[in-house]
């Protein structure tokens, strides 16, 4: 038995594993066995009594996730200097957070930002009519929701995204810092999502501002307490945003468009500490 299996090959591997005609070949694919399908794709294409389901399937999601990227770059590339607001869509313009972010918005816009806002109502409403005062560029990058509808009408330049994700990476490449107004689940999803950015040093030298200290004390204060307390963070991180009730602090934390030119600062390994 021995001398019938020293023929020099690995009894291990099969014959049909180094020959490709066992193997159906589907694009770059290569299938076999209960994974070969019975029609080809050119098949499947031109078949006129097919159901539509096929524009539901992820391989077509793909293509329309593409789509969004080509659209939301090919709109804001030549946009400029911007800082996005972020804020609760259910706070109206008689609260003071409205009324502050409007202001905020208008004097940011003055120092040549554009301004990016979620598009909606509340504190994004707010943002984009506080640019438009100011003569600057009122940027909206709505999202398909089922309880909003539409881009408020103070929006000059509106993109609207069927995925987050991909509305997100607008917001974090054409933005050059981020005021963060009270809001809800929404807006702590951007912050983080710009806290977790700073912090393994995707994106360089982007102020965060978190307006309101009644608002957001306590958040910071449970990340120094707990996050901090239990080495999930670093003392550093506690370094990326700024806190307070100045208007003129968020300004000059923000910046004029002019200091964008000066490019980002160079990242120092060493000071990138692990993401907890």
């Amino acid at each position: 038995m021995a001398d019938e299996l020293d023929d020099g090959k690995d009894p291990s591997v099969t014959s049909h594993a180094s020959d490709d005609s066992a193997y159906y070949s589907k694009g770059p694919l290569r299938l076999r066995g209960s994974q070969v399908p019975t029609t080809t794709t050119d098949q499947r294409l031109l078949e006129s009594r097919s159901s539509a389901d096929w524009v539901h399937e992820d391989p077509w999601r793909v293509m329309r996730i593409q789509a969004e990227f080509v659209e939301g770059f090919g709109c804001l590339a030549e946009l400029g200097p911007a800082v996005s607001i972020f804020g609760s869509a259910r706070l109206k313009a008689d609260t003071q957070a409205y009324r502050d972010a409007r202001v905020i918005a208008r004097r940011i816009a003055e120092n040549g930002n554009a301004i990016i806002t979620g598009g909606g109502p509340g504190i994004m409403e707010a943002g984009n009519l506080g640019a438009a005062e100011a003569g600057g560029v009122s940027v909206g990058l709505g999202i398909e929701l089922p309880f909003e509808s539409g881009l408020n009408e103070h929006v000059e330049l509106g993109v609207n995204f069927r995925y987050f994700f991909v509305r997100k990476t607008m917001f974090l490449k054409y933005s050059r810092g981020f005021v963060v107004m009270p809001g809800g689940f929404g807006t702590l999803d951007e912050l983080f999502e710009a806290f977790t950015m700073v912090q393994t040093g995707k994106v360089t030298s982007f102020p965060i501002v978190l307006f309101g200290t009644s608002y957001w004390q306590g958040l910071v204060d449970w990340m120094k307490s707990t996050l901090l307390a239990e080495g999930t963070i670093s003392p550093r991180d506690l370094e990326m945003f700024t806190l307070t009730d100045d208007i003129d602090e968020v300004v000059a934390t923000i910046g004029s468009a002019a200091t964008a030119d000066e490019g980002p600062e160079p990242v120092d390994p060493e000071q990138l500490g692990p993401q907890q």
